[in-house]
């Protein structure tokens, strides 16, 4: 199969040629006005040598490298490299009795930029962030089909909420048909998740680790959850005999799906729900708690928010140090891509200087190993976090 030929200005290959996956706009010396959103692409140099095969879109990442070399992207190519994504996750144990919620692809970090997949006991929901993916999604269920074989119940594309509204993008099962709420398993806790209502593709897999980490910490502690979501922080400290905990979010929907849960898993007599902003609530706490979760949405998205973030992320840590009990945790998270692990640290230290407190740090966290970073492409580490003591 031949593929239109893109030509990269002259200086602009060597990021190509290190293997980052992406291409912006700047960097390309033809005229692509004639392609559309998700062609497959050839990039070669001014002297004609092939750098490889990718997505185009008409946007600033205007390439998305799929190959390095010239080859055919066809079902045969996305088995190749879904089976390589699924087998790193059999190796590294995702996929157990007491576990079968994982993330089955992370895009640049499995050599598919643009694709993401999770996983949820048998079903497989698909979210396409590139145009190009999205063209070919029939490919990919039909590999992921072929990948996984009886162990796959249902495949749902989920896009409506990733790519830009220039055409109607549809969501709906490619495979099989699953009912909502869908019963999995995170470390022996029981998830309803829902990927068709649910925000994301229904639950947020990346602080898996970090929740195991903090059922380590909340036997016999009093714990405050905040920004629960469905509840994944409180659902382990419980698991691991906390003595009350209490799950906070401005989202009466966010509570109703914690509720749910800590129902689901029988908790009911040491959990309570609280509905309010978190950071107004942080000011005057009427609990002395032993850990404190802040794992706040992302509060930029783009570089030019990033001081807004870090003023956001410093008030909101200074108010939580400011109330912890004398020994307490804090278990606090940056999922801001813009906001690296030096600037995030300095700002909770920041914070602890501000609220005038003694601060250790005791753990340094970051995204598991199902949200793998390519190593040509640092861009792909986006969460951060720290367990913090405060004296």
């Amino acid at each position: 199969m031949s593929y239109p030929l893109l030509t990269i200005a002259k200086g602009k290959e060597h990021s190509i040629q290190r293997k980052h996956p992406w291409v912006f706009s700047g960097a390309l010396a033809s005229e692509t006005s004639e392609l559309q959103d998700g062609d497959l692409v050839c990039l070669t140099t001014k002297k004609h040598q092939i750098l490889g095969i990718g997505h185009y879109q008409h946007a600033t990442i205007a390439v998305r490298m799929l190959s390095f070399d010239y080859e055919t992207i066809d079902q045969a190519f996305y088995e190749r490299r879904l089976a390589n994504a699924y087998q790193l996750r059999l190796r590294i144990g995702l996929l157990h009795a007491n576990n079968n919620i994982f993330r089955l692809c992370h895009g640049e970090g499995d050599q598919l930029p643009g694709l993401i997949i999770d996983f949820y006991n048998g079903v497989a929901v698909i979210q396409c962030h590139s145009y190009g993916m999205y063209r070919q999604v029939e490919l990919i269920a039909a590999a992921l089909q072929a990948v996984i074989g009886t162990g796959l119940k249902a495949i749902y594309h989920k896009s409506s909420d990733t790519l830009p509204k220039r055409e109607e993008i549809s969501d709906g099962y490619l495979f099989g048909d699953v009912a909502v709420p869908h019963l999995a398993l995170e470390n022996g806790v029981k998830y309803n998740i829902d990927w068709i209502n649910g925000q994301k593709t229904g639950f947020f897999i990346d602080q898996r680790e970090n929740r195991a980490l903090l059922g380590k910490y909340a036997q016999g502690k009093k714990v405050l959850n905040t920004f629960c979501y469905s509840g994944g922080f409180s659902l382990q400290a419980l698991q691991h005999g906390a003595t009350l905990v209490h799950s906070l979010d401005s989202s009466k929907k966010a509570i109703a799906l914690t509720d749910a849960n800590v129902t689901l898993n029988q908790f009911e007599d040491r959990h309570a729900s609280i509905v309010d902003d978190a950071m107004d609530y942080m000011k005057n706490l009427a609990e002395d708690y032993d850990i404190i979760v802040l794992d706040p949405p992302a509060f930029a998205k783009h570089r030019d928010k990033r001081h807004q973030a870090i003023q956001g992320y410093k008030r909101l840590n200074a108010h939580a140090i400011r109330q912890i009990k004398p020994g307490g945790l804090i278990f606090t998270f940056s999922c801001s891509q813009v906001v690296d692990t030096l600037l995030f640290t300095n700002t909770v230290i920041a914070a602890a200087i501000e609220a005038g407190r003694s601060c250790r740090i005791l753990e340094q966290l970051h995204q598991p190993a199902d949200h793998p970073i390519q190593a040509f492409h640092p861009e792909g580490a986006y969460l951060k976090g720290l367990v913090i003591q405060i004296d």
